[in-house]
């Protein structure tokens, strides 16, 4: 059970509440942020050509993530995202090219370099994405009126528009490190957080708009219980024994004692959705660019957000993609080596290749299930819109939205914990009286 108790400890260390309340008001600098239009962007046709901007593509999925930043063309508009492909790309590269495995098994030497790469590859991600936004706000037009004035279009444009967008990129980069050093929790999932949650007030205003009032709090309690699946899926793990064998080193005795390898039933996290989504979006962005072709009109519907053969397809790319990033973030044959190295085995397995071939195989079986449960939590906003759910707040039934909220609210929440137990606090889970002083 939650202790609340320990809720109230957290502001009795002073520390604690100064990180706390350093990270509020970091979050709430990228928040304005958010709404500070680019220099030369009519801010009046951009707010009505921003109500007729569908969802269902990849610019929705961007500005999901960015807090209505991307819709509004605010400075922050491509906030953290270029710093997350380009920690994923050198994420992949690790998994193929020699010099970064080579670089990710330096220690912090080769943590430092890959962190140095992350950083210069968000710049030119984010340039490349800065160019394409200017290009694509020239194009745009609402009732015959440019949202861009065509006196100021051209290199000045296009230039002014990917200075400030790759600079905003890099300010919220360092403003998440920040977070990650002198505040509470992951900076850079936080930024993606305070966006996520940030549309949560106005999406219940919504439905209670436009549905009865016990339907809406009936809806609000089915939500309440996916999440609490979700937390579950989130923290199952298959513990694993370890047993290490005793060395006397000078006149003392290690090992001798057994461990356990935590095995996650969803290991690649948010990751499967995230490729997955993408590329389902990929169709509809292409049919947004031709609007009076009819047979890619045509084509689309077999791609809307809503029909069966969206929901099949995505699923079992979600599947697929959950194996595929599950064997890139874990690899058994570095862990089964790591325990040989230091002495350990698992009973009854023989230390080496079988133990790795032991671990494969069970982390296969239950990613199997892991994969499915994501799946099916994935495609549950589509679902929901067909029961009386406004599109905003079925975003937080499922998908990419509840995944990121749990995982980035459980570890923020670990980290607070860590903090009360090293003062000798109760922890969120713990039962029973503060033992500690202030």
């Amino acid at each position: 059970m939650v202790n609340l108790e320990s809720f109230r400890n957290v502001f009795k260390i002073k520390e604690l509440r100064e990180r706390i309340l350093f990270t509020a008001a970091i979050l709430l600098v990228v928040r304005i942020g958010a709404h500070v239009t680019l220099p030369g962007v009519d801010a009046t046709l951009l707010a009505q050509a921003a109500k007729n901007q569908a969802s269902n593509t990849l610019f929705g999925l961007y500005d999901l993530f960015v807090g209505g930043a991307f819709r509004n063309a605010a400075v922050f508009a491509l906030g953290i995202m270029p710093y997350i492909s380009s920690s994923i790309i050198l994420q992949l590269l690790g998994a193929v090219v020699p010099y970064f495995q080579k670089l990710s098994k330096e220690g912090e030497e080769g943590r430092r370099k890959l962190t140095q790469l992350t950083r210069y590859g968000t710049v030119v991600v984010a340039a490349l994405q800065a160019w394409g936004v200017s290009v694509r706000l020239t194009s745009m037009q609402i009732e015959g009126l440019s949202i861009v004035p065509a006196e100021i279009q051209g290199l000045s444009f296009t230039l002014s528009t990917v200075l400030f967008l790759t600079a905003g990129t890099m300010f919220m980069m360092w403003l998440g490190e920040q977070i990650t050093e002198r505040g509470i929790g992951n900076g850079i999932s936080l930024i993606i957080f305070i966006g996520i949650i940030a549309r949560f007030p106005h999406s219940i205003v919504e439905q209670f708009l436009v549905s009865e009032v016990v339907y809406t709090l009936v809806m609000i309690g089915f939500m309440v219980a996916i999440v609490a699946a979700v937390v579950a899926l989130t923290q199952g793990t298959r513990r694993i024994p370890v047993q290490y064998a005793k060395r006397v080193v000078g006149r003392k005795v290690y090992g001798g004692v057994t461990q356990y390898i935590p095995l996650r039933v969803n290991t690649a996290g948010v990751m499967p959705i995230i490729f997955a989504q993408s590329i389902m979006f990929i169709p509809g962005t292409i049919v947004s660019f031709f609007p009076e072709s009819e047979w890619l009109q045509n084509l689309s519907t077999y791609f809307e957000y809503t029909s069966a053969t969206y929901s099949v397809v995505y699923g079992l790319m979600i599947v697929f993609f959950t194996y595929f990033y599950t064997a890139i973030a874990f690899n058994p044959k570095d862990v089964s080596e790591n325990m040989q190295k230091q002495g350990g085995f698992i009973p009854g397995i023989r230390p080496g290749k079988h133990t790795s071939e032991f671990i494969d195989n069970i982390l296969t079986k239950i990613t199997l299930p892991g994969s499915i449960f994501l799946a099916l939590v994935a495609i549950l906003p589509a679902f929901m819109t067909r029961f009386g759910v406004t599109p905003g707040f079925a975003q937080f039934f499922g998908g990419t939205s509840l995944l990121i909220m749990v995982g980035v609210a459980l570890d923020t929440i670990q980290q607070l914990e860590s903090h009360l137990l090293m003062r000798h606090y109760d922890g969120f889970m713990k039962t029973g009286k503060m033992k500690g002083r202030r």
